[in-house]
């Protein structure tokens, strides 16, 4: 994978943190710059941190499973862009709170999709810790507009988002795939 497709990855990744810091901007009265520092703070870094712990996993299984290991990295991102586009079309309710134990649960809810695509990294040979920093970075910026949005446009902007997010990841499966099985060279 090359720098577009881990910036590609990090944009779809953060789409869950995203709309939820929508979300989290939608329910806040009074929206303050420490509103979107926080948010972004947490979904950056868990962010961040699940690739990471997802790669050393796939690391430890990369011998036994060379061989299917990009239909395994197609799997895995093409459900988490399934799961995405479907949760793109349920309606979720925000809460205004942003202490410990709200953003800690939301931060890993939103970041479980990183493990699973960590683990797709191990099995393409990624550079994990710039792609992790990529990932961290882009969901701290995506998550902490977010909240700023959220207060001002709106629960729609929370569906595209995560609709836009499923379809990227879908396609740099199927990317991955094609370019595995010799149909595709991009």
């Amino acid at each position: 994978m090359g720098i577009f497709e881990i910036i590609l990855t990090a944009i779809a990744l953060s789409m869950d943190a995203f709309a939820v810091s929508i979300c989290k901007g939608l329910s806040t009265r009074c929206v303050r710059l420490r509103h979107s520092i926080i948010t972004g703070l947490y979904f950056g870094f868990f962010q961040a941190l699940m690739p990471v712990l997802g790669y050393f996993l796939g690391i430890n299984f990369q011998e036994e499973i060379a061989s299917i290991d990009h239909w395994i990295a197609f799997a895995l991102l093409s459900f988490i862009g399934i799961s995405m586009i479907k949760e793109s079309r349920e309606d979720g309710e925000g809460n205004d709170r942003y202490d410990f134990k709200t953003m800690i649960v939301l931060a890993i809810a939103t970041s479980i999709d990183a493990l699973a695509v960590g683990i797709s990294f191990a099995l393409l040979d990624v550079e994990i810790f710039s792609s992790a920093a990529t990932i961290g970075l882009i969901t701290f910026a995506f998550s902490a507009v977010g909240v700023k949005l959220g207060s001002r446009l709106g629960a729609r902007s929370r569906s595209v988002a995560e609709l836009v997010g499923g379809i990227i990841l879908i396609l740099i499966g199927l990317k991955i795939l094609f370019e595995h099985l010799g149909l595709f060279s991009f």
